[in-house]
């Protein structure tokens, strides 16, 4: 959890950097214009962001965390996995934020359900044969403890 929260602090730089953008590439001058298509933008930046470093093994918080991506044979994850696995990581957020929608559930009450939620997908990975996170099962990754192996010294 503790890279899980290392990510988010890098992904709000990443967002702040691509929101910027859009803004200033379409004018945006109040923050409910042009909602939903930001919303895909920073979707489509985010799905890059990831794709491209999980396809390479690791993002930098997990560089940071000894933690690397691979297949369920070890290996490094192809560009489509990467994607699927990208996809399907939503699950951590999409079920309550849709569920808040429909519910008309708003402010604290939306925080909590998400919270709760992410709790709750949190510990159903401990009712998976081998504790790893359901997208992980479903996409055919698994996460591993890895340290880039030393450089020799010239």
């Amino acid at each position: 959890m503790a890279c899980w929260l290392y990510e988010s602090l890098l992904m709000f730089a990443v967002a702040f950097i691509a929101d910027y953008l859009f803004s200033t590439l379409t004018q945006t001058r109040n923050a409910m214009d042009n909602r939903h298509q930001q919303q895909a933008f920073l979707f489509l930046v985010f799905g890059i962001y990831f794709v491209w470093f999980w396809q390479r093994g690791q993002t930098l918080a997990m560089k940071t965390w000894d933690i690397r991506v691979v297949d369920n044979a070890g290996q490094a994850i192809s560009r489509k996995r990467a994607m699927l696995r990208y996809v399907l990581s939503w699950v951590w957020l999409l079920p309550p934020m849709a569920l808040g929608y429909f519910a008309g559930l708003q402010g604290t009450q939306n925080v909590i359900l998400i919270l709760g939620w992410i709790v709750l997908w949190a510990l159903l990975a401990k009712l998976h044969p081998n504790q790893q996170f359901w997208h992980d099962a479903w996409s055919g990754t698994q996460l591993i403890s890895w340290r880039a192996p030393k450089k020799p010294k010239p």
